[in-house]
């Protein structure tokens, strides 16, 4: 009974977020937006006329939204057509939570109760979080071009990663509770700055790439907190044994931010003023700030329940420094080599999450439902990655975290080396991202949510975090400039207007083969080095750097 009443909580919070993002879907009265202007000389001309070679230029402010022609707000579509990928959302996340695997560990009902509700409001924080980052996909081709934006998140990575080297110390300093809610503070504000920015086109004396540049940075900061919070809070309330399983549940949160920020974030942009893509995330983190600080908490003591044997890596009351730890945890074999998979995993991952639409987009998919729902799909690709990496390293590979990863990787390789042979046939490339995507989801929410908890313990659990996020946004630096320049962009800047006009280059197929190319020898290596610590399980010992 009581594990029904727990399940039935879970479903029905998921599908009242899930209700917020229809509300937003729904939203289709564009009474809100202003008409577009009639077109001027200078914008008649850019419309008919694109150049591909002219240079962007260098104005200190960036045109304000009324400034440039605005596109019509899309036809109405069919009920049915907006009402099925939600409704398969919620199918999907209602079938996979209700036949979750349990482990029994002798928790008591209570127990698992305030665990629920310690985890949920922190977990959907995150959920809300990944809105908040991803949101700025969408401002690409209205506010930024291809190249543009892949500076900005470029940036905004590697800020991310190098963050780590502080925000990770910082978290296990002071406790996962305070620094979730540092960052949902922090990535707020930030969101309603990029907002302030959007509505008025003030960029504080600087070109518009270098204010957004600066402005994403910031949330990057505050958006670093955000992993290591969750994994440190939850190492604490969840038995290494039962880590694969909640490594599922982590997937399914991570993947319904990414339905709003790419899906509910692209709705915004189609029938509301551009500001409110980056406004409606600073509104929700706020809510989510008040609910975490009202829920969560670091540990079952700090709730009223007892803290008990995790079993995982460490299990020392020694208190080492937090530069002993660092060097301790880096020459960590088996933290290392996860560190270097992950590194391919942040490069992977992005790569398909970031530019897979404009793939889709370029060699003629774009309106197909693989990409005309991308954030469903990647939703449903991240639920099931991580439902099935977390049932079976706990059911079939004995908690082992490796093995997994390992059959995931052959699904990335496999799918990257696929799409060269689909290019004279591309119709069947959109299913084939979508597995790929699965996998690569699966494989980070295993080896950076669960995988570093096991092998650092509880009380390094923010270092190891910190180390392994930080070559995912490596990874994630990487390709967001590798693929920001090489990649034909769909919009470029008009010289004399500063506006957004189309390139035909971004049409020919041939133009996007570098995209699958890309990743294959990247796959390739993360795969290899799975089968390195195939085996690789947690020992019980008094420092970090036992294996």
């Amino acid at each position: 009974m009581a594990t029904r009443t727990r399940k039935s909580t879970f479903v029905f919070v998921l599908f009242l977020e899930l209700v917020v993002g229809a509300v937003i879907w729904f939203s289709s009265s564009p009474s809100g937006a202003q008409p577009p202007p009639p077109p001027t000389v200078a914008q008649a001309t850019t419309d008919t006329a694109p150049t591909v070679d002219a240079p962007p230029p260098p104005p200190a402010i960036m045109p304000a939204a009324s400034a440039c022609p605005k596109k019509p707000p899309p036809p109405k579509k069919a009920l049915i057509d907006d009402l099925l990928p939600i409704g398969i959302l919620i199918v999907v996340i209602t079938v996979v939570v209700m036949r979750l695997p349990r482990v029994e560990l002798g928790h008591s009902t209570a127990f698992r109760h305030r665990r629920l509700l310690n985890w949920l409001p922190l977990g959907l924080t995150y959920s809300f979080l990944y809105f908040g980052r991803y949101n700025m996909k969408q401002f690409q081709g209205i506010g930024l071009t291809e190249l543009e934006y892949g500076t900005v998140f470029g940036v905004g990575s590697a800020v991310y990663g190098i963050a780590f080297l502080l925000n990770g110390p910082l978290t296990d300093r002071w406790g996962g509770r305070q620094t979730i809610l540092i960052s949902a503070a922090g990535s707020g504000v930030a969101n309603a700055l990029m907002g302030y920015m959007a509505l008025s086109g003030e960029t504080f004396g600087m070109s518009h790439v270098t204010a957004f540049s600066a402005a994403y940075a910031l949330n990057m900061y505050f958006q670093s907190f955000g992993a290591v919070s969750i994994v440190k809070v939850n190492a604490a309330w969840f038995h290494v044994r039962e880590r694969g399983t909640f490594g599922g549940i982590f997937g399914i949160l991570i993947s319904l931010g990414l339905y709003f920020a790419y899906d509910v974030g692209r709705r915004i942009t189609e029938y509301f003023e551009i500001e409110w893509l980056f406004f409606i995330p600073a509104i929700v983190l706020a809510i989510f700030f008040v609910l975490s600080f009202l829920f969560v908490q670091n540990q079952p003591s700090d709730a009223g329940h007892p803290d008990f044997d995790l079993g995982d890596g460490l299990q020392s009351d020694e208190k080492l420094g937090v530069v002993k730890v660092f060097v301790k945890l880096l020459t960590h074999p088996v933290i290392l080599t996860i560190s270097i998979i992950e590194l391919c995993s942040g490069f992977l991952r992005q790569a398909i999450l970031q530019w897979g639409v404009d793939f889709g987009k370029g060699v003629g998919l774009g309106n197909t439902f693989v990409f005309e729902n991308w954030g469903m799909v990647s939703c449903i690709a991240g639920i099931t990655g991580g439902i099935f990496a977390g049932a079976i390293s706990d059911h079939m590979f004995q908690s082992r975290r490796s093995p997994v990863s390992g059959v995931l990787y052959g699904v990335m390789l496999g799918g990257a080396i696929l799409i060269v042979p689909l290019f004279v046939v591309p119709q069947a490339i959109g299913w084939v991202v979508a597995f790929m995507s699965m996998a690569i989801i699966g494989v980070h929410g295993m080896l950076t949510a669960t995988a570093s908890a096991d092998f650092a313990g509880k009380r390094n659990t923010g270092v190891a975090v910190g180390i392994i996020d930080g070559f995912v946004y490596l990874g994630s630096t990487a390709q967001s400039f590798l693929y920001g320049a090489m990649l034909p962009a769909s919009k470029i800047r008009d010289a004399a207007t500063g506006c957004l006009v189309k390139n035909p280059e971004a049409a020919k197929i041939d133009n996007w083969t570098i995209w699958p190319y890309a990743m294959i020898p990247v796959a390739l290596v993360g795969f290899l080095l799975t089968l390195r610590i195939w085996n690789a399980k947690p020992k019980r010992t008094g420092d970090p750097g036992g294996h």
